[in-house]
């Protein structure tokens, strides 16, 4: 049975699976059977964290080397996809990354506003989904913090 040869995420991360064992392509084919039958999303979440934890724990592999496993990654993703399509999450954007940033790297929305040059009431209502901010003021901001946007291929 051929294998594709990538997967790509709902970030536009791509994950070779050329490299997984024949193991792991049993397990990520259950999935994808699972997957491809759109059962509620907690099904599914209840099912694939128990399976995979099930081929890696006998070989030894801590539960951080297991998150970092491209399996992993995808099982996660293909989850995510289910929840979005039932409605019951939604896809990340551009605002939840920046929220990240502000929260990892600043001790506070202002210290990331004086840093960037943005107004503390345009931030608010970007994150908030109210408003978006222009790329190029997106990217001018970003550049003075040492960041830049970046265009990711769209996932499958």
């Amino acid at each position: 049975m051929a294998h594709e040869p990538e997967y790509i995420d709902l970030s536009g991360r791509v994950y070779a699976l050329s490299g997984l064992d024949k193991e792991e392509h049993e397990v990520l084919s259950r999935l994808r059977s699972l997957a491809a039958k759109n059962p509620p999303w907690h099904e599914y979440h209840n099912y694939w964290m128990p399976e995979v934890a099930r081929l890696y724990e006998p070989r030894g592999f801590t539960r951080r080397q297991v998150i970092e496993k491209p399996l992993y990654r995808v099982a996660q993703d293909m989850g995510s996809r289910l929840g979005i399509a039932q409605g019951i999450m939604r896809q990340s954007d551009y605002r939840d990354e920046l929220e990240h940033l502000i929260l990892t790297r600043f001790k506070t929305r202002r210290e990331f506003c004086e840093a960037t040059g943005l107004s503390e009431d345009m931030l608010s209502h970007v994150l908030a989904r109210r408003k978006h901010l222009a790329i190029d003021t997106l990217n001018s901001a970003l550049e003075k913090v040492g960041y830049t946007v970046h265009i990711t291929p769209l996932a499958k």
